[in-house]
């Protein structure tokens, strides 16, 4: 795809401006509520959805659907983060007041992770055609284990990046407001808020094994699968703390997560054998993809507010 440099820095440009904005609203610490939450929400969807609007104009319907399917597809895997987002708050013991904090350097590190990964994602995929198979192996098996109940465990104090921070220096226990680093006796000693970074970007990781393949099977133009990736992590701290307390509501949704991985995946097989093997065998477009994505993401909410949890040992209706 020929995508025109003034692009790429419009993009680049919206996402640094976005960023400092964010950070200059939220240079104090403070708790963020709902209300707050839900309006930041609503911008960072706009954005999204306004630049999606350009890449319609710029570069065609195919590019803008295949952009919006990318879009939807990491903005709905992104919904598991947000259950080990509370998970770490949670072993860490972090003060309201300091997560957002976290989660803005989080995205930070996302942005830069993400970019290596995806880069390195569609070379291979424009190189060897093959990894398709093994990408939807990956996207194959994630979804046995949601839907099997035998998701890993995530223990935020093990992660390989916590470790290696106390490797490289120490870690008190006591939080010293949004300090990263203080000095103590002439030595710098990290604190929990740090551990807590590095944790975040750990689990990220984690989660890439699934959001690259997934969208690199929606397309595999560096410039689409990036962008819609970038605007997905720059909502997610707003996104947490508007359902923080609604997480366990959403029940379903991981079953529906489950599903599209294996729809995703049944996606990259096909697009595999397509070029491998024979053309006529059918790829799916994108503008079924978002379809298919949007109808089972909203039967699972509808799913899961319908028929919400019973409290345990609560009596049956």
């Amino acid at each position: 795809m020929d995508v025109p440099v003034w692009l790429w820095i419009v993009f680049v440009a919206t996402v640094v401006i976005s960023l400092t904005v964010d950070l200059l609203a939220h240079r104090s610490a403070h708790v963020i509520g709902f209300r707050e939450a839900g309006l930041w929400s609503a911008l960072w969807v706009t954005l999204a959805l306004l630049f999606g609007v350009v890449v319609f104009v710029v570069l065609g319907t195919t590019a803008g659907t295949e952009y919006t399917t990318a879009w939807l597809l990491e903005k709905s895997l992104s919904v598991d983060n947000l259950f080990v987002f509370a998970l770490i708050f949670s072993y860490f013991k972090v003060p309201r007041a300091y997560q957002h904090r976290v989660l803005f350097f989080g995205v930070i590190g996302a942005l830069v992770f993400r970019a290596i990964f995806l880069a390195l994602g569609v070379a291979v995929v424009n190189r060897f055609t093959g990894v398709l198979f093994l990408f939807a192996a990956i996207l194959l098996y994630s979804s046995y284990k949601i839907l099997s109940g035998q998701e890993e465990d995530f223990d935020p104090g093990k992660s390989f990046a916590v470790r290696m921070l106390r490797r490289i220096m120490p870690v008190q226990d006591e939080y010293e407001g949004t300090h990263f680093i203080v000095r103590k006796e002439g030595k710098r000693i990290a604190t929990p808020l740090l551990a807590v970074v590095a944790a975040i970007e750990a689990a990220d990781l984690v989660f890439a094994v699934d959001s690259v393949p997934a969208v690199l099977a929606v397309s595999d133009d560096t410039f689409i699968v990036y962008t819609s990736n970038a605007f997905a992590i720059l909502g997610l701290r707003a996104l947490y703390f508007l359902l923080a307390g609604l997480l366990d509501r959403f029940h379903y949704l991981s079953h529906g997560l489950a599903v599209i991985l294996a729809f995703i995946a049944v996606k990259l097989i096909l697009q595999a054998c397509h070029k491998l093997i024979s053309t006529s065998i059918p790829e799916i477009p994108s503008l079924v993809s978002l379809a298919v994505i949007v109808v089972i993401l909203a039967v699972s909410v509808v799913l899961s507010l319908r028929r919400p949890v019973k409290p345990a040992g609560g009596p049956d209706e």
